[in-house]
């Protein structure tokens, strides 16, 4: 009773077996034009144009409103494909294997293997090449555990739709369940609440229907739909609720696939399907190509300035023996040798292993899917952080913030008629399910109820479900009481309220203005009013919706996530910059900002963003905190502005109208239950939509990435000592200062002892700020700490002169070659246990709180660098003396070189100490 019918959009002759269907005559295009590419004829210019007919729509599909022949959908189907959306394809482990070697040190490392092998090095290019094999099968076994997570995530969408389909011309329509992947163009389709819409449809007629766009235009308010049928009049009376915006998002009559319907219901037909849907076309193939993250960038810096080294290296080993001790290719191996000691081979295993290590504990401690390794470090790297509003800061839902009366002072009474509304709304309109707004305004009268007539008391008599055409929603109720009297009460749009209201212009005017005064403040606007009427028989009608006396507002706000508060206090912490990019109003998520403790500031809306050049728009993007009312284009726009500003960004995004940013941003991340392209492009799955969750992957990152760049501080400072002092020996001494077999052997050493790098835990420090790769600083780092390296181990050349008596016969450069095997280990392991990452963080404050470079030195070493500089020292002092020494060329020491190692690595420990602490008041001057 009381029921409001469905607009029909497709009136015309002739008639239907199917009550719920519209009527109309369904001309057949001559040839069968029907498909997908049908409804985009039609529709192409009415943004432009007047918009097609329902009726018109349909004879382009060459359907009707009773739906398809099961004949005629089974030949569209052979013809148009499924309707799913373009998948991308798995990628093979072959392939896999091949793309690892793309990374720029994990080639340089293969040639160096190869040119070993080319010089007859054997043991250097077999340590080499299964360097590079157990790299490759490292990172390609974790991203194909990634992918596997990631298509298991595609059981969790929805799979069926309620179709209209035809046995024969003159059969009856009949409702079917249906896989979506088998719609058509033309399909006619029925639509509920809580249903995904399938395909792109255009309304044939429609009852109180809304839908959630958030997934396509970033709305967290649902958008009034209704068939373009409709009259004018009535369309213009729904003001801006019913579409706002531009586009075909805002064209009331069209629903598009990855969007939900939100309450009512409606019957539609399908206009395109599969790769055709505006929801397919929003991630073009060609946007899947993301320009270089932090992590390429950083490594591949660090590698070309490595491999120059390199490259200069041999030649100059080769010269400086030629014209100093006239030798010729026969040092060749020991020019390799060097250069293989100058390279970092244990890298890509290590990072590998370190990132493999890190996205497995993430996996199965909290749900986070890290999709491609090198992401991980990227999330360690973060220093920006842009994120919606809905679903991150905010619920998908309104709660009460306070009821006002007509003064504008607090007043219970609104709510409270509010709530009667509400209640026999839901009753007596026989709907599905409350709407959200009515959810709240119950939830609220239940904790605020102080009242002698609680909802119970009243009894329902008739109702006027909500409709987005005029914007209200009217209970009738009989009070408690007033027998012969029945009580209308009207809630909804303001001005709709207004409009109904016995008031005078002045103050209809003050209402207005007081209305307007809260909605600036973020907040959202329930008016409600009532009336008494004598009781009679007949059913009420809108026409009983007038003469109204006003009560007063209701103000609702949107329900903050309970979480996002403590974990936006954990991002500061970090020195994450975190900035809010929504499609919603300025003054709502400004409002959701200040009750999360997050200071909005300025914030910009979308008009002034399209007014500022790609450099102002970089600056302000690096000031401003908040971004309202954006479109995917100036997301993605902002996010390259801060990526140009120098800013490592992520975007946690959720919708078809975040791709653009997410391909923008350094890392993309989505919640597990986003849209399915939205997952394919991520580089990182969060079991939900928590901050808390990003909170954990930075810090799973940072704990990577730290790791990582502690072992690139100490071995390309520890290698490049090396390789100083062995060009040095190589022109003072009449022999190879090592032998290429001792100096693979020693490599090994150094390799098997770094493995622990991998599975340090680095002190929390380092979790405080990002953790950035930066080439030049590593060159600054690996310079003076190498030079500092290369003068102990010239220092220890003087003291096996003194010890050897300078000697140069065979036993002497067996002595000489044990001397320095030992006291290279001794110091790698020194080192290993002095400039391990974890001690004060080193790095210059910036005024907007940025940290100029994150590195840490220093600490004490933790418990896998213990037991591996332990190992390296047992090694460096007991090899020499054991037969295997001996088939190494190296031969036992006297006691008082031992005595003279010992005071020079006292020495060097002392020295250490002083650079690291130099180092760090030159970088932390605080």
């Amino acid at each position: 009773m009381g029921s409001v019918p469905e607009s029909s959009a497709a009136a015309g002759p002739g008639s239907t077996d199917d009550p719920d269907v519209p009527t109309a005559v369904v001309v057949p295009i001559a040839g069968g034009r029907a498909g997908r590419s049908a409804a985009p004829d039609v529709l192409a210019d009415a943004s432009a144009t007047a918009a097609p007919t329902s009726l018109q729509v349909l004879r382009s599909l060459d359907s009707g409103p009773r739906g398809l022949l099961e004949e005629q959908a089974g030949e569209r189907l052979a013809r148009c494909g499924e309707n799913t959306l373009p998948a991308w394809r798995p990628v093979s482990w072959p392939r896999r294997f091949l793309r690892s070697l793309c990374d720029p040190f994990t080639s340089v490392l293969l040639c160096l293997g190869l040119v070993s092998a080319a010089v007859a090095s054997w043991g250097t290019a077999c340590v080499t090449l299964v360097l590079v094999v157990v790299s490759c099968l490292l990172r390609s076994a974790e991203e194909h555990r990634a992918d596997r997570s990631t298509a298991a995530l595609r059981e969790l969408v929805a799979t069926t739709a309620t179709v209209l389909r035809r046995a024969g011309p003159d059969a009856a329509p009949r409702a079917r369940e249906l896989p979506v992947g088998e719609l058509v163009p033309g399909d006619v389709i029925r639509l509920g609440p809580g249903d995904l819409v399938p395909a792109d449809v255009r309304l044939l007629r429609a009852s109180g229907l809304t839908v959630h766009q958030s997934a396509l235009t970033g709305e967290s308010v649902p958008v009034a739909k209704h068939p373009v049928d409709t009259p004018s009049w009535l369309r213009s009376a729904a003001g801006p609720g019913s579409g706002a915006g531009e586009g075909s998002f805002a064209r009331p009559e069209l629903c598009f696939q990855g969007s939900s319907v939100a309450s009512g219901s409606g019957t539609a037909v399908v206009t395109a399907t599969g790769a055709e849907t505006r929801f397919a076309a929003a991630y073009d193939g060609s946007a899947r190509r993301r320009g270089t993250s932090a992590f390429d960038r950083s490594v591949h810096g660090i590698s070309w300035t490595l491999i120059r080294f390199m490259l200069l290296t041999p030649p100059l080993v080769l010269m400086a023996n030629a014209a100093l001790r006239g030798r010729g290719l026969e040092t060749l191996p020991f020019a390799v040798a060097v250069a293989v000691g100058l390279t970092p081979e244990m890298l890509p295993v290590i990072v590998t292993t370190a990132l493999a290590r890190g996205a497995s504990l993430l996996a199965r401690n909290h749900g986070v899917i890290v999709k491609r390794l090198p992401a991980l470090h990227d999330l360690g790297a973060i220093d920006v952080l842009c994120v919606d509003k809905t679903g991150t800061l905010t619920q998908d839902r309104p709660v009460v913030e306070s009821s006002l009366g007509v003064s504008g002072r607090s007043d219970p009474e609104a709510l409270h008629w509010a709530a009667v509304n509400a209640l026999w709304t839901l009753q007596l309109a026989d709907l599905p399910a409350p709407d959200a707004l009515d959810e709240a305004v119950l939830d609220a009268a239940e904790e605020w109820e102080e009242r002698d007539e609680p909802l119970s008391a009243y009894e329902g008599i008739a109702a006027l479900p909500f409709d987005p055409v005029r914007r209200l929603a009217t209970a009738v109720v009989r009070r408690p009481g007033r027998l012969g009297f029945h009580t209308l009460v009207t809630k909804g749009a303001v001005e709709a309220v207004l409009d109904r209201c016995a008031l005078d212009e002045a103050e209809r005017i003050r209402l207005g203005e007081l209305a307007a005064r809260e909605t600036a403040g973020g907040l959202r606007l329930i008016a409600v009013a009532r009336a008494e009427r004598p009781a009679r028989p007949r059913a009420y009608s809108t026409a009983d919706e007038r003469g109204l006396t006003f009560l007063g507002f209701v103000t609702l706000r949107d329900a903050l996530t309970p979480s996002a508060s403590d974990a936006l206090a954990a991002l500061d912490g970090r020195g994450i910059v975190v900035k809010v990019l929504t499609g919603d109003d300025p003054g709502t998520v400004a409002r959701a900002c200040r009750d999360l403790g997050l200071d909005p500031g300025e914030v910009m809306s979308a008009e002034r963003i399209d007014a500022l050049s790609d450099g102002e728009l970089a600056e302000a993007a690096d000031r401003v905190t908040v971004f309202a009312r954006c479109t995917p284009e100036h997301k993605a726009r902002i996010v390259s502005a801060l990526r140009t500003a120098g800013r490592t960004t992520g975007f946690l995004g959720d919708g078809v109208n975040d791709l653009p940013a997410m391909h923008a941003a350094d890392v993309g991340i989505c919640p597990r239950n986003a849209v399915d392209v939205a997952r394919e492009t991520a580089d990182v799955v969060l079991a939900e939509k928590d901050l808390a969750a990003i909170d954990h992957a930075i810090t799973a990152g940072r704990h990577s990435s730290g790791n990582i760049a502690t072992y690139l501080r100490i071995t390309l400072s520890s290698n490049l000592g090396n390789v100083i002092a062995m060009l040095a020996a190589g022109l003072m001494l009449p022999f190879l200062p090592m032998l290429p077999a001792q100096v693979l052997v020693q490599n090994l050493c150094f390799d098997v002892a770094q493995l622990a790098f991998a599975f340090d835990r680095p002190a929390s420090e380092v979790l405080r700020w990002p953790t950035v790769l930066r080439p030049r600083d590593f060159l600054h780092f690996i310079t003076g700490f190498g030079l500092l390296n290369a003068t102990a181990d010239l220092a220890t050349f003087t003291v096996l002169a003194f010890a050897l008596h300078g000697s140069a016969t065979s036993g002497g450069q067996e002595a000489f070659h044990s001397g320095w095997f030992t006291e290279n280990l001794l110091t790698q392991a020194l080192v290993m246990l002095l400039l391990r990452t974890g001690g004060r963080v080193v790095g210059r404050r910036v005024t907007d709180g940025r940290v100029a470079d994150g590195r840490v030195v220093g600490g004490h070493g933790g418990g896998p660098l213990r037991v591996a500089a332990c190992g390296l020292a047992v090694v460096g002092l007991l090899l020499p003396l054991t037969p295997l020494g001996g088939l190494l060329g190296m031969s036992a020491l006297p006691p008082l070189y031992y005595l003279l190692l010992a005071t020079v690595l006292a020495l060097y420990a002392y020295a250490l100490r002083a650079a690291r602490t130099r180092y760090e008041q030159k970088w932390n001057p605080s």
